[in-house]
């Protein structure tokens, strides 16, 4: 062997050593963090959920082409619409009618429920700002429950007023603030179907509702377990991340969440200004950032002086302590939006029903794992759940 062979032999294995060290490493980084108290829901979870703590299993490794949290988080947004053997669902569809006159739709899979007999545990889901039972991450979710769960689940996911072709029929529009909504469905499916156990997961501004209700209910919860995906439980600190200045945020959250929320109000002037409170609809629709919108609409709805107080009174962080169910949240450390440090660590470390799996890239409702990129966070969801709802039939 010459010696420009030797040389090229020589560069090609330290290339391939230093391939295979930067692979070890990416791997290595892809391993769920949990945190839970020792004498709580961690024993539950090390027994039952390999996702979350099998040393094989328990890890999260993007594919190479979604290496980043924003690219995570656009690819999901990219692929909302999408159909394919995971997402290729059709709902039943239920309208109901809140004590205010607003109207909420339930979309189940695979059906409704024919009556109080039913036994099957309920899922509610609630999606994130914008949401609907239509997205893509939604509907793989909802199969996912509906055919791989041990306990048969049915899944109801909850459309907010207007949202996800649900008709706007008050002046009020749903908002990461009030939890009635909850309160409402809640008891009417506890009421419905006594038989059934109830569970929730919730995604984003949805996750942050609930974990809001759960503290708020507390010992008088009927949701038998909780799991939220991309909670962005300090409102403040999710509020200066998606209005702060910046290329994709600017050419592509900013136009996407204001956009949902015009088209909802232009649809609906004559209903929005109905109610007691007048709204500068002209403001709304110039309107560039979400935190115009939120200063212009949401805040005055319910009497905040501006978006900021508005954020603050949506935080779940100090609810954390008082839930009273097995309650999982899954967030991402690369999430653009729910940032690290708005996570309440010390909240969940100090209440032993809660815990959290951190993994190092998801981004925001990405989550996006392997060549072919498929939703990890399926399976954590739906071993936790099955394994509280096991523990619930002993």
């Amino acid at each position: 062997m010459d010696g420009y062979t030797t040389a090229l032999v020589c560069a090609a294995a330290a290339a391939g050593a230093a391939l295979v060290r930067s692979g070890k490493r990416y791997i290595d980084n892809s391993a769920v963090e949990l945190l839970a108290a020792p004498d709580g829901v961690r024993a539950m979870i090390e027994a039952h959920c390999p996702s979350l703590v099998a040393p094989a299993r328990a890890r999260l490794v993007p594919p190479p082409y979604l290496p980043t949290g924003m690219l995570q988080t656009i690819y999901g947004a990219m692929v909302a619409l999408r159909r394919d053997s995971e997402s290729d669902i059709e709902y039943d569809r239920q309208l109901r009618t809140m004590e205010d006159g607003g109207t909420v739709s339930l979309d189940w899979f695979p059906a409704r429920p024919s009556g109080p007999e039913c036994a099957q545990p309920i899922a509610i889901v609630m999606s994130g700002l914008g949401g609907s039972a239509y997205e893509y991450h939604i509907r793989c979710l909802a199969k996912h429950l509906a055919t791989k769960s041990r306990a048969g689940m049915r899944v109801a996911v909850l459309n907010y007023r207007g949202s996800g072709r649900t008709p706007l029929t008050s002046s009020t529009m749903y908002n990461g603030y009030d939890t009635s909504d909850i309160y409402d469905t809640v008891g009417y499916l506890a009421q419905s179907f006594p038989r059934a156990p109830l569970v929730c997961v919730g995604f984003s501004m949805g996750a942050n509702l609930l974990a809001r209700y759960l503290g708020e209910t507390g010992d008088k919860s009927r949701i038998a377990a909780c799991v939220t995906v991309s909670c962005p439980f300090s409102g403040e600190t999710a509020g200066r991340a998606i209005n702060a200045p910046g290329l994709l945020f600017d050419k592509f959250f900013q136009p996407a969440l204001t956009g949902t929320i015009k088209r909802i109000v232009k649809r609906n002037q004559d209903i929005i200004q109905s109610g007691a409170i007048t709204y500068d609809i002209d403001a709304i629709m110039r309107a560039k950032r979400v935190c115009d919108v939120d200063n212009a609409l949401t805040a005055r709805a319910y009497g905040f002086k501006d978006c900021w107080e508005y954020y603050a009174a949506c935080s779940s962080t100090d609810f954390i302590e008082r839930i009273r169910c097995p309650f999982l949240a899954i967030n991402a450390l690369d999430d653009p939006i729910a940032l690290p440090e708005g996570l309440p660590m010390d909240q969940i470390a100090k209440n032993p029903r809660a815990a959290i799996a951190l993994v190092a890239h998801g981004g925001h409702i990405g989550f996006f794992s392997g060549l072919s990129a498929r939703m990890w966070h399926l399976q954590p969801v739906l071993e936790f759940l099955d394994a509280v709802l096991a523990d619930k039939a002993e």
